[in-house]
């Protein structure tokens, strides 16, 4: 018989995040596949209460929890001793956890310590002749594969955004806790995050709006109006809250001297040697939606671009509208419209 643990460290306000609800769907997937399964979920953090309330009524056998002020904002060797601990209390064979940040630092550590086996970024999870069966993407998401292993405990990470989130039902919660030792020479000092308006990478953003590097080159004029582009851009996003993308011609020109947009870094790259990101919609602008950029875009549902050449790589069926015209004069009407 499998014993299931749903593994998360909770939301420094104590709840649970989306990733984390997808990766309890997954959760109850393999339990609904096995017969005879039971599932538990193990949280980390500093008060878990909330969380565990918003999904007692999921199915969950039984809640598990090493609590601490230490593990509110997490480091390596806490959240690893922990996670650990929560394994061995549960007698856990399948392990199954959000890819988030902060997992994804100690998942693989957790799973040595618990003399496991670990396959991260999971894109599917499903049963198959009784076993359970992950899928995963390799090479910039250009091929799928499908895993099993008879060694356990097995712990699987899941992509955030690949899944549709169970669906919470709240109730009473009886948390049983459990004890680590979090010894760590590790203090964690503070979290420094950008400011809500700097901040352009945004994971939960209904839209992802790429810029490519047309939006750096001469124009009708002859001239170049970077500046411009710069404040239609920002203001776009402020008034959207989209998430920012770049095509690797445009974050590459940041090292070949020419001038470029600021705030693009190669943490926005989208693209084979960059993220795939997952948004409901997407809006290319001044990018020409080669093959190399399309794969970035494998998992956007509704796709659309703003392009001077008719006949670039987004019409040729890549994406689902392309506006032949000038990203300048759309994004400034969209702006005055939003």
């Amino acid at each position: 018989m499998e014993k299931i643990l749903m593994l998360a460290a909770v939301e420094a306000d104590g709840t649970f995040a989306k990733s984390a609800l997808e990766a309890l769907a997954a959760a109850k997937t393999l339990q609904a596949g096995l017969a005879g399964s039971e599932l538990c979920v193990g949280l980390i953090g500093a008060d878990v209460q909330k969380a565990a309330d918003s999904v007692a009524g999921c199915g969950v056998a039984k809640f598990l929890a090493v609590v601490d002020p230490a593990l509110k904002d997490g480091c390596y060797s806490a959240d690893a001793a922990a996670a650990a601990a929560l394994v061995k209390a549960a007698g856990a064979t399948l392990v199954v956890a959000p890819a988030t940040s902060r997992v994804n630092r100690f998942f693989s550590g957790a799973a040595r310590r618990s003399g496991g086996h670990v396959d991260t970024r999971a894109t599917e999870v499903a049963v198959d002749g009784g076993a359970p069966v992950v899928t995963r993407w390799y090479y910039r998401q250009r091929m799928t594969g499908l895993l099993k292993r008879a060694a356990r405990p097995w712990f699987i990470s899941v992509d955030p955004g690949s899944m549709r989130p169970a669906d919470p039902a709240p109730e009473k919660a009886a948390v049983e806790a459990v004890s680590a030792d979090l010894a760590s020479r590790t203090k964690v000092a503070g979290v420094k995050s950008p400011a809500s308006g700097a901040q352009t990478i945004r994971p939960e953003a209904a839209l992802l709006f790429v810029a490519g590097a047309g939006w750096c080159k001469k124009q009708s004029d002859g001239a170049t109006h970077v500046p411009e582009a710069e404040t239609l851009i920002l203001s776009f996003l402020d008034k959207s809250k989209a998430s920012l993308g770049g095509s690797k011609s445009l974050v590459d020109q940041s090292g070949e001297g020419a001038e470029v947009l600021k705030f693009m870094t190669h943490l926005n790259q989208v693209g084979q040697t960059g993220a795939t990101p997952r948004h409901p919609k997407g809006l290319s602008t001044c990018c020409h939606g080669e093959e190399p950029h399309v794969v970035g875009w494998r998992f956007v549902n509704e796709r659309r671009a703003v392009n001077m050449n008719a006949s670039c790589g987004w019409a040729q069926g890549k994406a689902d509208v392309l506006y032949v015209a000038d990203a300048f004069q759309v994004m400034t009407k969209v702006n005055e419209l939003l």
